[in-house]
């Protein structure tokens, strides 16, 4: 029900993502007046969604801990009680993220062994897919943070490979001395965990070669480093696109170059890569941008869907009681 642009994207989303897959049903939770309207307005109604009525709403401004106390019959508390209830395997929002974690951690619970969930996503690469995270849920980090998190991102990034993924720390240069106590402290934390294939330091220019699997940093640089991506996409996008309406001779290339400059704009396109996990719940969250359109929409469900057919959470929990018999030992 929220979101920048509200149910109608996350409708429409739904009914193509139900075509793509014929494997998953959906459980749309809102204003159901409102719901069935959009639903009258589609050309095609789908029998694998079921309307589930909420008579309230978390919106975008609302403070995260007055949504925890007194929002319990909004659309956003009751799709996290299902997920809770075992009544579905996900849950995907686009609205307030700070209102999301919340209730997900009041309602969902974090593993015992993990102190805060981290806001992780897959960003976009020159082969293959690199994570990063945290992107905002924890602006001030210790050491045990970053190694938590290193752990869960892993896990994630192993989830659909065979080959041990590469982990590093963002930092402000790749030299051992670089960076602050806290980072230094972080890594010695990461290459004695047999766990991590922990591979040192990167710097932000690296993070979109795939020289490494997950990256790992606090939520402030994080949200720094994915916003200045996002914001770099759009400016690309939109200084080819001033380019080719300059002049008719451009306008003209252009036409050859077609093929091409659809292909860059949809690698670059940020929707592509939209569907943020919150690692560290013990059942499947994903964050949708709240801008999200139809497009970045359907791949939050998708990334939803990959992350339930992997079981992620079960994996994390399965590393993390690993981890804490070598601990033991």
């Amino acid at each position: 029900m929220s979101g920048d642009l509200g149910p109608r994207v996350a409708i429409s989303a739904s009914q193509k993502f139900l075509t793509q897959f014929s494997d998953v049903d959906l459980l749309l939770v809102g204003n159901e007046t409102q719901l069935l309207s959009l639903l009258s307005q589609s050309k095609k109604l789908h029998a694998r969604i079921t309307l589930v009525h909420a008579a309230d709403v978390v919106s975008m401004h609302d403070d995260p801990l007055l949504a925890l106390r007194q929002k319990k019959d909004s659309s956003m508390w009751m799709a996290l009680d299902l997920l809770r209830n075992n009544d579905v395997d996900a849950c995907v929002s686009a609205g307030n993220t700070g209102a999301l974690l919340a209730i997900a951690k009041f309602l969902i619970k974090t593993f015992p062994a993990i102190e805060r969930p981290a806001i992780c996503k897959s960003m976009p690469v020159e082969a293959g897919s690199t994570y990063l995270l945290d992107l905002g849920a924890n602006i001030n980090c210790p050491p045990d943070y970053l190694h938590q998190f290193a752990l869960m991102g892993s896990v994630l990034a192993g989830a659909s490979s065979e080959v041990s993924p590469r982990v590093a720390l963002l930092n402000i240069g790749t030299e051992q001395q670089k960076g602050t106590d806290t980072l230094k402290a972080a890594q010695l934390l990461l290459q004695e965990d047999p766990r991590i294939n922990y591979v040192g330091f990167v710097e932000a220019n690296s993070i979109f070669t795939g020289a490494v699997d997950v990256i790992v940093c606090d939520g402030f640089h994080g949200n720094i480093a994915l916003k200045a991506s996002e914001g770099v996409a759009l400016f690309i996008a939109n200084k080819i696109s001033k380019i080719v309406k300059q002049n008719l001779f451009n306008r003209c290339l252009s036409l050859l170059a077609l093929p091409l400059l659809k292909r860059l704009q949809h690698e670059l396109n940020p929707s592509v890569y939209n569907g943020a996990s919150f690692l560290g719940l013990q059942k499947t969250v994903i964050k949708s941008h709240g801008g999200a359109d139809e497009k970045a929409f359907l791949q939050a469900l998708v990334v939803a869907r990959e992350q339930v057919i992997h079981k992620v959470p079960a994996r994390i929990q399965r590393v993390l009681c690993e981890a804490e018999g070598i601990a033991k030992a």
